[in-house]
């Protein structure tokens, strides 16, 4: 029921009640964060699917399912696990565009993987169309044009919330079609198309009181370094930190917890 309330009470970006309608966060105070490279609106851009990170022995052309590299993460809010990626738990095989569409439901979250980019993240719609956010518009494009030779992977489970029906994520993702920059309170495709899913307003930049009571706990799982936790004030910061390392590879100039290992 919660998730039914927000998402009737924070359909529209003009209702959000703080933060620049653009989306686009102030200068502030920040927890566990010092942000070092410029917005990744985005992340689908002209490489040809040579240029996407894959091995001989994996191309694009390939189907799939077969693994990539990737950091591991879980996430926390409080002492509740709100967010997880993590090989052992999960499923994390990649799929051509073409094989991804016969597994798709309307709905479906979808990520698009690339070696050195943020995913992205987009709502799957039918008949190989999708809604997502992209370089400052909601826009409906073709899953097998936008895919661009990067490989994919349904994504509903990722986040632990509970989703809204089928038939009102779609009515969250259509309804905004269209939504130009000014007008858009989402600063990432994965925001967009999580808020589209869950109706939860913390997806939305600005769109969450901060306190001290409430923190966020991303816990980075590194091959042979351990795992880092990192503190955030909001959802949408953390997001946002977590796609930075996804495109870098590195963690830099992070405010660690715990001496940063567990």
């Amino acid at each position: 029921m919660g998730n039914q309330l927000d998402r009737i009470t924070h359909l529209n970006y003009s209702e959000l009640p703080t933060g620049d309608p653009s989306g686009l966060e102030k200068d502030e105070l920040r927890v566990g964060v010092a942000y070092f490279f410029s917005d990744e609106e985005e992340e689908v851009d002209d490489r040809t699917p040579s240029d996407c990170g894959f091995t001989k022995d994996h191309s694009p052309a390939e189907e799939g399912p077969f693994s990539v590299s990737e950091v591991e993460y879980s996430a926390f809010c409080s002492q509740e696990c709100i967010f997880s990626k993590l090989r052992e738990n999960e499923d994390l095989n990649v799929y051509s565009a073409k094989t991804l569409l016969t597994m798709c439901k309307p709905g479906d979250l979808l990520e698009l993987v690339a070696t050195a980019q943020a995913p992205h993240w987009v709502i799957y719609q039918r008949d190989d169309q999708i809604i997502h956010l992209h370089k400052g518009e909601i826009r409906r494009d073709s899953l097998l044009e936008i895919s661009n030779g990067r490989h994919g992977r349904i994504v509903n489970n990722r986040y632990r919330f509970r989703p809204l029906p089928p038939d009102l994520v779609m009515q969250n993702a259509s309804g905004h079609l269209g939504l130009r920059s000014e007008e858009i309170c989402w600063t990432n495709s994965e925001s967009f198309a999580a808020w589209c899913r869950f109706g939860k307003r913390e997806f939305k930049a600005g769109g969450e009181a901060h306190s001290a009571e409430q923190q966020y706990f991303l816990k980075v799982h590194l091959s042979g370094s351990g795992v880092h936790t990192l503190v955030f004030r909001s959802l949408e910061d953390m997001i946002r930190e977590r796609r930075r390392v996804d495109a870098s590879g590195i963690l830099k100039e992070l405010s660690l917890v715990n001496g940063g290992k567990d």
